[in-house]
């Protein structure tokens, strides 16, 4: 299927989303609950799969949600069709503070390959599949396990990172030492290996964990600073523990406030 040539606009500093402006006839598709609005002229059809080509009947079709499903996403995607006589406009929300990229997968050798969770959108035709890690430690240690996303063909794809995000051009044989979480995306012609810290207190007491992912070029590769398991677990560590409000402050202040002052003027206890 021939790609959708569609322009866009990314609007948002922290919390950004993507305007993708469709000619008539033209479409895009998103990952599922990703949509933020769309003009009215725009259809919606839910997909199984991902809709990307004629799938050859039912079991191409399953074959298609199948690889979603390894992948930990939605059997399904939705496609945003323009079916009025001028331009229409949809837009796709990140899911949580970072920056949405562009990447024209023509410029990038017709394949990128990102973690599971970072495919936000992509022009009709775009391809998603699976890369399935070849080396054991890899699948094992290497934060997103043997099965990333891996995304075919020659238009553009919008892909979603948290915190900011850094470009790097690896040369020949040039590697990268980078914690397993703060890798995006790379292209399929860099090599991908996880290696151990090398000393048992840095493992232990680093707080960087045991292993971390090596990258070697040739080949692009995109980082980010803010890896969605990061910030869940800061999240998790100061969530109420016990059905209760965790005040930020001193325990004292935490005692004062919580106990005294909700004792004073909660007035339901009794």
């Amino acid at each position: 299927m021939a790609m959708d040539v569609v322009d866009y606009e990314i609007k948002g500093a922290e919390m950004q989303f993507v305007e993708v402006e469709l000619d008539p006839g033209e479409a895009a598709i998103g990952e599922a609950g990703s949509m933020m609005f769309m003009d009215a002229g725009i259809s919606m059809d839910t997909v199984f799969g991902d809709g990307s080509a004629n799938q050859g009947g039912f079991f191409g079709k399953l074959l298609g949600a199948g690889k979603r499903l390894v992948t930990g996403e939605s059997l399904f995607t939705t496609i945003y069709t323009n079916q009025a006589q001028g331009k229409q406009r949809v837009a796709f929300a990140a899911p949580y503070p970072g920056k949405i990229l562009p990447m024209d997968l023509r410029q990038l050798g017709g394949t990128l390959i990102c973690q599971k969770d970072a495919f936000l959108c992509a022009a009709r035709g775009v391809s998603l599949g699976i890369a399935i890690q070849q080396r054991l430690s890899t699948g094992f240690f290497g934060g997103e396990g043997f099965i990333m996303q891996k995304l075919d063909g020659d238009g553009l794809a919008f892909v979603h990172a948290g915190g900011t995000v850094v470009r790097r051009s690896l040369q020949p044989g040039q590697t990268l030492l980078v914690d397993t979480g703060c890798v995006v995306a790379y292209t399929p012609n860099v090599s991908f290996e996880i290696q151990y810290v090398g000393k048992i207190k840095t493992a232990l007491f680093g707080g960087e964990g045991l292993f971390l992912a090596k990258l070697t070029g040739p080949g692009e590769v995109w980082l980010q600073s803010l890896p969605f398991s990061r910030l869940a677990s800061r999240v998790f560590a100061a969530a109420p523990q016990r059905g209760g409000s965790r005040e930020e402050g001193s325990v004292l202040g935490g005692f004062a406030t919580g106990g005294l002052l909700g004792g004073l003027l909660g007035g339901d206890d009794e």
